[in-house]
C-alpha cells in the first residue's frame, strides 16, 4: 500500500459515490430507472429506511475502488494521466455492463444510466487522486 497515498484513495472514494446521489434522483435519473427496476418510486420496497445499509455499503465499495483504482494509477499519476485512466476504466465498466445487459435484455436507457454513473465517478476519482498533492 506505499505505492499510494492512501489518503488521497479514500476521500476520491468518498467523493466519488457522492455524484450518485443527483444521479439517481428526480432531478436526474430516477424515473427513469425506477421504471426500468419496476418499482414505484413513491412506494419503494422496505420503505426510505432501507437505504442506509446500501449507502454505507454503496460507500465501502466505492472507497475500496478508488484504492484499486490508486493501485492502478500508481504513485503520483499527473492529473491528465490519472482523468484519462478514470474515464477508461468507466469505458471498461460500461463495456462489462453490456454484455450482462444484453443477456439480461435490459434496455440501452438503463445501461446509459447505470455505465454513465460509474463513468462519472471513475472520472472523480482520477481527477482527486490527479490533483491530490
Amino acid at each position: 500500500m506505499n505505492q499510494i497515498n492512501i489518503v488521497a484513495a479514500i476521500v476520491a472514494g468518498i467523493i466519488g459515490y457522492f455524484p450518485g446521489a443527483l444521479w439517481y434522483s428526480k432531478i436526474l435519473f430516477l424515473r427513469r430507472w425506477a421504471q426500468e427496476m419496476g418499482i414505484d418510486i413513491d412506494n419503494p420496497p422496505g420503505g426510505r429506511k432501507a437505504h442506509g445499509p446500501k449507502i454505507a455499503i454503496g460507500v465501502v465499495t466505492s472507497i475500496v475502488a478508488a484504492i484499486v483504482f490508486a493501485l492502478i494509477a500508481g504513485p503520483a499519476p499527473g492529473l491528465c494521466h490519472a482523468l484519462l485512466l478514470g474515464l477508461a476504466c468507466g469505458g471498461l465498466i460500461g463495456a462489462a455492463f453490456s454484455i450482462q445487459y444484453v443477456f439480461e435484455g435490459r434496455s440501452l436507457a438503463f445501461w446509459a444510466i447505470n455505465a454513465g454513473y460509474h463513468f462519472v465517478q471513475f472520472a472523480v476519482f482520477g481527477l482527486v487522486i490527479g490533483l491530490w498533492p
